[in-house]
Parts: structure tokens; sequence; C-alpha cells
């Protein structure tokens, strides 16, 4: 037999939802069935699995050191070694500043991710233990395009996890970009268009008129310095569609410099040969929090900024 006491992570999701973490290899039919017969109690009572947790509360599971070590696995993610660059950290939440390049949640068992980077420096550093683990993943609550340099909240507990999640989902999170896109922009403006995408290839178009499964799209720009032929961008998404920044601004002629799907190929070439730039010049740098609830209220109205990184300065070294 053993027993588990609900931790503030495990808090606030139903019992099922937590037995099948804990024995992450067992089928739901087995969990039901051992609660239909009372082999696991909630509270010392029977139990059907709709429960809703609240911290303290006793799991008790009525089965053999064997069995249960057969339904349950605790796997670290094996990946390289990864320095993250974080910007603030406490016991809820991180902020990481994401490089280009990098993936913010795997698209397939193989890749490797910032959310198994973030395990792994939760656990390396004794922040999160591998037995915390069967109950409860860190994630990440928004994501970036792998090319997309900036800002990542990370979750480190089921409360920061779920709600800053949900002010993303929601929109009340204030989040703004930068880029460098080739062009002299001196005013600006609000556009607004409607977007389309093709799930076979990942990729959307920009109209100027509704179309069919259009979805309408308003960006926000407004020159910070320019160099050149080139601008520094800074972005507000008024809605917040997939690759909406880089498709948008290049259907109206400002394609973001190193953006190899959206931009401009000649300039894409002209970047490469003199400045040495790979991946696109588009960062998210600022988020604003919106009012939240407790535990994360201490959050509230509070601002982080994510330094541009050094490759935006390889064509932009004396902005004016």
């Amino acid at each position: 037999m053993q027993s588990l006491i609900v931790s503030q992570n495990e808090a606030g999701q139903r019992l099922d939802k937590l037995l099948s973490k804990y024995l992450n290899l067992a089928e739901k039919s087995f969990l039901y069935k051992m609660m239909r017969k009372k082999n696991i109690t909630l509270n010392g009572k029977k139990c059907d699995g709709s429960e809703k947790l609240v911290q303290g509360d006793e799991v008790k599971l009525f089965l053999s050191d064997e069995t249960i070590g057969k339904f349950s696995q605790i796997k670290l993610p094996e990946v390289r070694k990864v320095s993250l660059n974080i910007l603030y950290e406490d016991e809820h939440i991180l902020l990481i500043n994401k490089p280009a390049g990098m993936l913010s949640q795997k698209a397939r068992e193989s890749d490797e991710s910032l959310v198994e980077y973030m395990i792994n420096y939760l656990v390396s550093n004794g922040r999160l233990s591998t037995e915390q683990l069967r109950s409860f993943r860190p994630s990440v609550c928004n994501r970036l395009d792998r090319n997309t340099s900036g800002l990542v909240v990370g979750g480190k507990s089921l409360a920061g996890l779920q709600l800053m999640s949900a002010a993303f989902k929601d929109r009340s999170i204030h989040k703004y970009y930068q880029c460098v896109v080739k062009g002299h922009i001196s005013d600006r403006q609000v556009i607004t268009g409607y977007l389309t995408k093709s799930e076979a290839s990942n990729q959307v178009t920009v109209h100027k008129q509704p179309v069919t499964g259009s979805v309408p799209i308003v960006t926000e720009y407004e020159p910070v310095q320019y160099h050149g032929e080139y601008t520094l961008l800074r972005i507000t998404l008024i809605t917040g569609r997939t690759h909406q920044i880089r498709a948008h601004l290049s259907s109206i002629g400002y394609p973001i410099v190193g953006d190899y799907k959206y931009g401009n190929s000649r300039v894409n070439e002209e970047a490469k040969k003199l400045y040495h730039i790979h991946s696109q010049l588009l960062h998210s740098y600022q988020v604003i929090f919106p009012e939240l609830p407790e535990p994360l209220a201490y959050l509230s109205g509070r601002t982080f900024i994510a330094p541009l990184p050094k490759t935006f300065s390889k064509i932009c070294k004396d902005w004016r």
C-alpha cells in the first residue's frame, strides 16, 4: 500500500487525472476498476475519479509495490545539456529568453525542445524532484516559432502553468515584439487583413478581403530606429494568429530579414552574405502581466523585457 498526500502542484485537478499521471502506464479502465473495488480511496472513502483534489487530500493505493512499479514510470528527458537564459524565476514560473533555432515544444517524439531543457534545469538544480514528475510536469505557457527568439513563460507549479496559460489564451497578457525589416518606415500604422492557413504546408496567406475560411487579423507597428534600408519595428499583435507578424509585414512590402518562409529571397541572401544572418530577426521582447488571482497576484501588472539578440546588431550597428 502507498499513500499520496496531495501537494500544491497536484491540487485543483480531478483525481482520475492525477492517477493517470502517477500510474502513467496503466489503462484508465484499470484505474476505474480499482476505485470501484476500493483498492484506491480518497480520504478513506470510495471514489469514482471525478473528485476535484485539494491540498492535503490523501489518496491510498491498496496495491502491491510490484503492481505500482509495473504501472509507474519516471523518465527524465534524455537531451543535451543546454544553458538557458533565465530572466526571472520564482516558485511558480520562470521566464526564459529563448534563442532562435530552439523549439518551444516537441513536434516529433525525437525532437528536443525548451520543455525538456527546462525540466532538466529544474531537476539538476534541485527545484524539482524526479518523484514530483510522477504527478506534475512543468511546461511552457506560450509558444514561439522555432526561429523566433524571445520571452517564453514556463510554469513550474500547477497554479503557475494553469493561470499563465489561461492569460495567454484569453489575451489578457500584453505581448510586444521587435523585428528588422527591409525598407525605411517612418510612421506608426495599424494594418488589417484576412488570413488563411494551409495545414498541409503549415503556411499562411494574407488577403485584403475576406475569403472562405479566412479570419481577420490586425497588426500594429511603429518604427523604433532605422539604419540605411533597414528599420527596427515594435510590433503589437491586436490579434494573434499563426505566423501573423511575418506574413502580414511581408504582404505590405516589408519582409522580415532572414525569414525564409515569408520573406524576400534577395533580402535574405544579402543578409546572409553581408551580415551572416541565417534566421529571422523577430524577437518577443516584452510582456506585461494582467491582474492575476492568487497565488500569482504578486505578478499583477509587472513588466519583463528580453534584450535583443546580438544578431540584430549585425545589421544595425549604429542605430539612429
